[in-house]
């Protein structure tokens, strides 16, 4: 009979793990097994929170590869890379296709931060953090390693009994003055704003909870990157990015036994990334969407925003004065800071040079 290992963090060439296994982080956090999602009886490898009451899980190695029986095994191969066979396929369903080296110095380890790291000689030479699914994890980065070639994004799910690659995805758009965005297919549907030292610039709910998170940006040549960590060591906090398209950011409520969401995006239709077109804004009035015109502008298709489509946007009034005659800035409160994507950035002007340069 099979004895099951439910204690073991760790995956070595001597002890591989099969369906029925379930290694579990040191502090009994995290745990790795084969699960079945929903009403799905495809069987997959991943890792999901231990200790709480519903099962959530945070990472799928062959998320486009199911197992159709219960003969998964995942190994550490001659060549030190973590394998996932199973008996009916000739072909690995999934592995970590790092160059070849000695297995004997060759570990695999699922850590309490949920991150499951392959080891060589103690040396980190593959890491499911580099690799994220849907979710992201305290400690986890969304962005670039330019020098690894490395894209750290989420996508989502196809549904809640297939967690295959679905149609939507959250990265950041290294273009210009750096954003999050998140895209249906290849089309945006929902933007962050720029970075603006605390916050994405148009996610003034981050400020709100900075007593929980602390959160870090990184902006240079070798890397762009967002990552959390949280403040409070016993707090349990992912953010998801479902597969309607919406990132969810929620903590674990012990007492009412759910998740309990604090923030999301996109929020409301107002949030959906274009609605009003070029030189549009987006207003909610008395429960109704309505795009204005920024001051000086006028909508481009009259006829199409009676229809209430305003994504044709707005172009300049015609009656336009001389430059320095009587034009200038405008202060417009409340709206999200325009598209930065094609922006080039003067990290060192103030604004009152900025005025003067304008």
């Amino acid at each position: 009979m099979h004895q099951f290992c439910t204690s073991l963090d760790t995956i070595t060439i001597n002890q591989p793990i099969v369906d029925g296994d379930v290694i579990v982080s040191t502090g009994e956090t995290f745990a790795l097994g084969f699960f079945s999602p929903g009403k799905s009886s495809y069987r997959y490898l991943g890792i999901w929170f231990n200790k709480i009451s519903e099962k959530t899980v945070v990472w799928v190695a062959n998320r486009d590869s199911p197992i159709n029986d219960t003969s998964g095994v995942l190994s550490i191969t001659s060549h030190g890379n973590l394998v996932l066979n199973s008996r009916n396929q000739t072909t690995p369903l999934w592995f970590t296709n790092v160059s070849a080296l000695p297995t004997n110095n060759c570990v695999a380890q699922l850590l309490d931060s949920g991150n499951l790291v392959l080891f060589h000689s103690g040396s980190t030479i593959w890491q499911s953090f580099e690799h994220p699914t849907n979710n992201l994890l305290p400690n986890s980065k969304l962005g670039l390693d330019r020098r690894k070639g490395l894209n750290w994004f989420l996508t989502s799910w196809k549904s809640s009994d297939d967690p295959g690659t679905g149609n939507f995805s959250l990265r950041i758009n290294p273009e210009g003055y750096p954003q999050a965005f998140i895209y249906e297919g290849h089309v945006p549907k929902w933007r962050s704003g720029h970075w603006n030292g605390v916050r994405w610039s148009g996610v003034p709910k981050m400020q709100g909870v900075t007593f929980i998170f602390n959160y870090s940006y990184v902006n240079n040549e070798n890397e762009i990157s967002l990552s959390w960590n949280v403040e409070y060591g016993s707090i349990l906090t992912i953010g998801v990015l479902n597969e309607s398209g919406i990132f969810q950011r929620s903590i674990w409520h012990e007492n009412l036994g759910r998740w309990e969401e604090f923030f999301y995006a996109p929020r409301e239709q107002c949030d959906i990334y274009g609605l009003c077109g070029a030189y549009g804004n987006c207003v909610r009035y008395n429960g109704e969407i309505n795009c204005t015109c920024l001051p000086g502008y006028q909508p481009k298709s009259p006829q199409q925003w009676y229809r209430k489509d305003g994504s044709v946007g707005c172009v300049r009034k015609n009656q336009t004065t001389p430059c320095r005659n009587g034009e200038g800035f405008v202060e417009v409160a409340n709206v999200k800071a325009p598209d930065t994507s094609v922006a080039r950035v003067l990290a060192n002007l103030d604004t009152k040079a900025c005025k003067m340069s304008a």
